[in-house]
């Protein structure tokens, strides 16, 4: 029996906005106050630093970038994250899906490969890697279309994946090392579907995937309800506790 959770579709969010939006979400949810909650965003040309980045080593952004750098919590190296990839932040309590991290990994994955089959893309991992890959045909090899970075504090997440939709992935590879992989070709379904693809044309078949790969049932919440609203309001709401 799935259980009940908001799903909210905020659409361009810058990303100082969206983590502080999932730290109040997190909160929320750790302490009963509302259900899990999975968040669907864009944000502006951003590179986010994970735990593990190297910042001597991996990034390498040209003056003239038009892009922000902002350090996160989650696990993991930089990433790049820019209009017209999909980014999906679920707040889950663990304690609901088997307190197991790596288990969680592997169910985003899962979320991720469905969401690429129900546009006929054969999304797969890589054995010791992260994320998710198109495999190798047509003279090129495994290409990254999906990265994963997490963190869990008392087993409720924050953080999730980016699922490249139809942007330019040539900052994954000239103004970073994303996820310190030195060699790793990234791509985009639009590159892989060989057409134009939006992020509103992938989004629906990504929340049904997340409803599916984690038992949940989705009620929406009104799209005018914006992230720099909502700390706000879960606040008074914890206080009216």
């Amino acid at each position: 029996m799935r259980r009940g959770a908001y799903v909210m579709n905020l659409g361009l969010v810058p990303y100082s906005d969206a983590f502080a939006l999932q730290r109040s979400l997190a909160g929320a949810v750790s302490q009963g106050a509302i259900p899990e909650t999975v968040v669907f965003v864009e944000h502006p040309p951003v590179v986010t630093l994970g735990r593990r980045t190297e910042t001597g080593r991996e990034l390498h952004i040209p003056e003239s970038a038009e892009v922000e750098i902002a350090e996160t919590d989650r696990g993991g190296k930089s990433t790049f994250h820019g209009p017209g990839q999909l980014v999906c932040y679920p707040i889950l309590d663990l304690v609901n899906h088997g307190k197991d991290v790596k288990l969680y990994v592997r169910t985003l994955e899962e979320a991720l490969i469905r969401t690429l089959a129900a546009f006929a893309l054969d999304g797969r991992r890589i054995e010791g890697l992260t994320g998710v890959w198109m495999p190798p045909g047509g003279g090129q090899g495994p290409r990254k279309i999906a990265s994963i970075g997490v963190h869990v504090s008392r087993w409720v997440t924050t953080h999730g994946y980016a699922l490249n939709v139809d942007l330019d992935p040539a900052p994954f590879t000239e103004w970073i090392t994303a996820c310190g992989l030195e060699d790793a070709a990234f791509t985009t379904m639009a590159r892989e579907l060989q057409r134009p693809i939006t992020v509103d044309d992938v989004r629906p078949a990504a929340v049904e995937a997340c409803a599916e790969v984690f038992e949940l049932d989705f009620e929406e919440l009104p799209a005018d309800d914006r992230a720099g609203l909502w700390p706000q309001r879960i606040h008074a709401s914890l206080a009216s506790r």
